[in-house]
């Protein structure tokens, strides 16, 4: 059974940082594509940060340049380290993965991050 586990999430202000944390079972993120994605009250869900099998990443303007997202395939784990916080920043933030050549995915519940001004 594949389960995702965010955790890190929590209360900081404008300018702070925290680090995301997305740990896996039943299945190998080194494989695999891992994002992390964000959805704020009244808003669509969005992606915030992308890591591909061979590392590539990728972010929206948004967050580039202030979020970074990494692996720890030992730990089978990935993190968001989010620096610079903007109160724009505040939502739940899902850690998701995408099953090489395949159309199923996974997501994690979600960890709240609420940055105040």
């Amino acid at each position: 059974q594949v389960q995702l586990v965010e955790s890190g999430g929590g209360l900081v202000q404008a300018g702070g940082s925290l680090r995301l944390s997305c740990a896996a079972s039943g299945i190998f993120i080194s494989l695999n594509r891992m994002g992390w994605y964000r959805q704020a009250p009244g808003k669509q869900r969005e992606l915030v940060a992308s890591i591909a099998r061979g590392g590539n990443t990728d972010y929206p303007d948004s967050v580039k340049g202030r979020f970074t997202i990494s692996r720890d395939n030992a730990k089978n784990t990935v993190y968001l380290q989010m620096n610079s916080l903007k109160s724009e920043d505040t939502a739940v933030y899902y850690c998701r993965l995408e099953v090489f050549a395949s159309s199923y995915d996974y997501w994690g519940q979600g960890t709240q991050v609420t940055v105040s001004s």
